[in-house]
């Protein structure tokens, strides 16, 4: 069983036993969270797509870990005019992992 949830602003397909990455979540490491905007749900060939959400459906997770990605470099420059420009980013991230898929 799958199904496709929507968190962050992005949407990601998981199965469970899963472990990914979503935005931050504010929670304490070990605890279990409940997603419930479940877009669809899907079991070999029968597939149940939400309008926009699939009603009574939800996942349940447990938070492994926070943590930080790796840092991006954003490099500008103009050639001959002597600007450079140098900045870098780390985003946030939450590692859970999918315990249970109910729809």
């Amino acid at each position: 069983m799958y199904a496709v949830i929507k968190t962050g602003g992005k949407q990601y397909r998981v199965a469970a036993g899963e472990k990914i990455k979503v935005e931050q979540i504010p929670a304490d490491v070990g605890t279990e969270i409940t997603l419930d905007q479940i877009l669809m749900v899907g079991e070999g060939d029968s597939v149940k797509i939400g309008a926009p959400l699939v009603a009574g459906a939800s996942v349940k997770a447990t938070i492994l870990a926070q943590g930080r990605h790796k840092k991006v470099e954003i490099f500008k420059m103009r050639r001959r005019k002597h600007y450079q420009k140098h900045q870098g980013h780390r985003q946030n991230y939450t590692e859970i992992r999918i315990d249970a898929i109910s729809a």
